[in-house]
């Protein structure tokens, strides 16, 4: 909607909403400019520390995307207004854990009445508006990097409805708990070259190359076998713990998709799952490709090549 409107011209923003990148990027000065992002959302949890630690780790995420470091955060709060404080303390208990270790201050915050509890943050930090990672600036010849697993969307269904393993929720809140940002300056602090990124999150991996695929003008080949998966996620989709975003995202994106034959339907699914504070998705030169999976995982970050960015050409993106 914000697309139909009357743009503001102003030199100073370097990445807006007309890109459908992660954040906006608002330059201050010659070396310094803001990154701004918000996201909330509904318990994807029962516990509420978790669920706010969750929500913390996924507003975070979307600086960490455009290669930014996060300065300070406002909470957005929609809480029932019987509702139990206790359990509204612990939500901002656990998302203050979040912001800490990211040395990220909450300075704020907003709160609504709502029946249904919503929580989140507005975050802004800062970069160097010489070095903004964008999702419309892949390369052909490029390889792509993710640096988690895909899984969260069918796993969170699965335990709303009460029928998840407690290893897989152990594995997913994990994934979803663990910052963006290790991965992120590993790949700031070793100057890869990085052309591109964005983070997987409610559009699935599908929906997100999509976008880095449109915007930069290049097709991308994905390896199926290569894209991780958390433990759990497959037998969910076995089960029909489908997620209503999952559905959604394939009916929009899948038009844009060719499959090889070997390829199962059930990865085929997975491959559109919402992801929650998802990984990063990097679109990296190839010669430097090697080297920063090495980087990752000697810091503890799993990242994996799953696939190459080729010239433009239809389909947009090939499974293999």
């Amino acid at each position: 909607m914000l697309g139909k409107l009357a743009r503001q011209n102003d030199p100073n923003v370097l990445v807006g909403f007309d890109t459908a990148d992660d954040a906006g990027v608002y330059k201050i000065s010659a070396t310094q400019a803001l990154v701004q992002t918000v996201d909330f959302f509904t318990p994807i949890v029962d516990d509420p520390y978790t669920f706010g630690q969750i929500a913390a780790t996924n507003s975070l995420s979307d600086v960490y995307a455009m290669g930014g470091r996060p300065l300070s955060a406002l909470a957005i709060v929609c809480f029932p207004e019987k509702g139990d404080l206790d359990v509204l303390q612990q939500i901002l208990a656990g998302g203050l854990s979040k912001m800490m270790e990211a040395g990220c201050v909450v300075i704020g915050g907003h709160s609504v009445r709502d029946p249904e509890i919503k929580f989140g943050y507005a975050v802004t930090g800062t970069i160097n508006p010489e070095r903004v990672w964008k999702n419309s600036s892949a390369k052909a010849g490029d390889r792509l990097i993710l640096t988690k697993g895909l899984g969260t969307g069918v796993i969170s269904t699965a335990i709303k409805r009460g029928e998840a393993k407690q290893q897989w929720i152990d594995t997913a809140v994990k994934s979803m708990t663990t910052l963006n940002a290790k991965a992120a300056q590993v790949a700031i602090d070793r100057q890869f070259a990085i052309h591109a990124a964005t983070d997987i999150t409610g559009f699935g991996l599908i929906g997100h190359a999509r976008e880095m695929a449109a915007g930069s003008g290049v097709s991308l080949r994905i390896e199926a076998a290569k894209v991780p998966l958390l433990e759990g996620a497959l037998e969910c989709v076995r089960a029909k713990f489908i997620p209503g975003g999952l559905t959604n995202n394939r009916d929009f994106a899948e038009c844009i998709v060719s499959y090889g034959e070997s390829v199962p339907e059930e990865i085929r699914t997975m491959l559109y799952d919402p992801q929650t504070a998802g990984g990063l998705l990097l679109s990296v030169a190839e010669d430097d490709s090697e080297r920063l999976v090495d980087a990752l995982r000697n810091s503890g970050v799993p990242g994996v090549k799953i696939g190459t960015v080729l010239p433009a050409g239809k389909p947009l993106i090939h499974i293999v």
